[in-house]
C-alpha cells in the first residue's frame, strides 16, 4: 500500500471518529465532497496547508495523520 493511501486511511478514520462526513469536511476545507472522496482514496494529495487545517478540523496532531505503523 501506498503512502498515499495510508494517509487517506488514516484521514478517512479520524473523521468518522469525529463523526464526520465527507461533505462536512469538505466543506470545512472548501474543497469538494469528490475531492475528499479521492484524497481518502489515496488518488490524489492535500497541500501542506490543508493538511494542517484537516488536522485542527479532527482535533489531531499532525503526526496522527502521517503514523504508517
Amino acid at each position: 500500500m501506498s503512502r498515499l493511501q495510508l494517509l487517506g486511511n488514516n484521514i478517512k478514520k479520524y473523521r468518522k471518529a469525529k463523526g464526520y462526513r465527507q461533505i462536512d469536511l469538505a466543506n470545512d476545507l472548501d474543497l469538494s465532497e469528490d475531492y475528499i472522496c479521492r484524497v481518502e482514496n489515496g488518488l490524489k494529495f492535500l497541500s501542506l496547508r490543508k493538511l494542517f487545517e484537516l488536522a485542527d478540523i479532527l482535533e489531531v496532531k499532525m503526526t496522527d495523520l502521517i503514523d504508517f505503523d
